[in-house]
């Protein structure tokens, strides 16, 4: 729990800095992306003002002409290198710890000076050695790995909306 209260924290820090929220993924974990960046931007539990984040996963022009010009490897590169700015955090979510074009999104993310972390599963793979952050889900099996993604996602969106909007003795 100690690790979702740091991410939680350190998402605060960035909103109350006027910075933003990026994430990204693969398949299940792009869903995951997309649907924590949604919570905040709409809202989770309580009604407040929207929050800026986006999953950088959602937008097809951009990844099928990024993997198309360059590689797939790329696709979430170029756009962190276009949108992150310092003190922003990005998430990358992988269950193996091993996408490559979540470690080259993670490693221009640190380029741009910001915040890293990283959502994984079994041993956390490359990745957890990249990201300032890391959240290892300690199995082997994608299904249960990507359940407790948006379990930790959905505790996470709960902690930065009680901490920015009130409600945080409950």
């Amino acid at each position: 729990i100690e690790v979702l209260i740091q991410i939680a924290n350190s998402i605060c820090d960035c909103y109350k800095n006027n910075k933003k929220v990026v994430l990204f993924g693969n398949g299940g974990s792009a869903a995951d992306a997309q649907h924590i960046a949604a919570e905040l931007v709409g809202r989770y539990t309580m009604e407040r003002r929207s929050l800026p984040a986006i999953a950088l996963n959602i937008n097809t022009s951009v990844l099928t002409a990024v993997a198309n010009d360059y590689h797939h490897h790329h696709i979430f590169e170029r756009q962190v290198e276009g949108l992150v700015n310092p003190g922003d955090v990005v998430i990358g979510i992988s269950t193996s710890g091993n996408s490559e074009n979540i470690i080259r999104g993670i490693l221009k993310a640190k380029e741009k000076e910001a915040l890293t972390i990283a959502f994984t599963g079994r041993d956390g793979g490359k990745l957890k050695n990249l990201v300032h952050i890391s959240f290892e889900v300690p199995s082997d099996k994608t299904s249960r790995i990507q359940e407790v993604h948006i379990t930790a996602g959905h505790i996470i969106c709960e902690l930065v909306e009680r901490a920015l909007f009130g409600d945080n003795d409950k």
